[in-house]
């Protein structure tokens, strides 16, 4: 098991490493720092000023938009450019196993994401100084979005593998991600309402992170919305492995 764990460590020290060798990093914190607090604190997208309350509300309700497009952005490239310049062959031949690679890319893009979220901590000093906010709600709502982030990551990770071409990877994943928002998103269940069963609207509403991660924006952590989360990242990642040991057994 150490030895296992040992593996994964050094693919992800790796693969975290290339991250900060490129302007990718730089650029993703940048643009990620940049739209949160534009939309958080703009009086006509966020309403952060308008709520007249000492919270984070307004923050965390933009993540899984802004998330849409930015986290395929960053797993895109997780296994397209291995496969686009011919080097997936060579890391078939190492003495590593297909889920060892895969966590240890996943866990360095994870990282990754989780810094960059880290970075937004000047948010939560402006609204300690500007009142007393409910820090366990803030906490609550971070570990969700941390979820969320590993959930598109995962499912950006799985269709990186199925192409070598980054582009169609992004696209898919964001179809797949946006999926996963509209499935519970109000407008879509008021329609669905009109014509479909309330038990296939439950179920579809079950499917959606939206309806998860509500719960961690209120600051409960319920153990629903944990092994939802969780069991979609697993999902995602064996999909991934079934894809990779395809392609090294052809």
């Amino acid at each position: 098991m150490s030895s296992f764990s040992n593996i994964i460590w050094a693919i992800a020290k790796r693969e975290l490493s290339g991250y900060f060798a490129s302007p990718v990093a730089y650029v993703f914190t940048v643009i990620f720092l940049i739209l949160i607090g534009f939309f958080t604190f703009s009086s006509n997208l966020g309403g952060f000023f308008e709520r007249d309350e000492a919270s984070l509300a307004a923050f965390f309700t933009w993540h899984p938009w802004i998330y849409l497009f930015l986290v395929p952005a960053v797993g895109m490239r997780l296994w397209s450019e291995e496969r686009r310049q011919g080097t997936l062959e060579l890391l078939f031949t190492m003495p590593i196993t297909t889920s060892q690679a895969i966590f240890g890319k996943f866990l360095a893009s994870w990282v990754f994401l989780t810094l960059a979220l880290v970075l937004t901590f000047p948010i939560i000093l402006t609204v300690s100084y500007l009142g007393d906010p409910d820090m366990g709600v803030i906490i609550c709502g971070y570990i969700g979005s941390v979820l969320l982030a590993g959930s598109y990551l995962a499912v950006s990770c799985m269709t990186s593998a199925i192409t070598r071409n980054q582009v169609i990877s992004f696209i898919l994943s964001v179809v797949i991600c946006l999926f996963l928002i509209l499935a519970g998103f109000q407008p879509v269940t008021e329609m669905l309402i009109q014509w479909a069963p309330s038990r296939l609207i439950n179920v579809v509403s079950s499917l959606s992170v939206m309806t998860h991660f509500f719960s961690f924006q209120r600051g409960v952590i319920d153990t629903q919305d944990l092994v939802f989360f969780l069991s979609l990242i697993g999902f995602s990642l064996f999909t991934t492995g079934v894809i990779l040991r395809s392609l090294r057994t052809n």
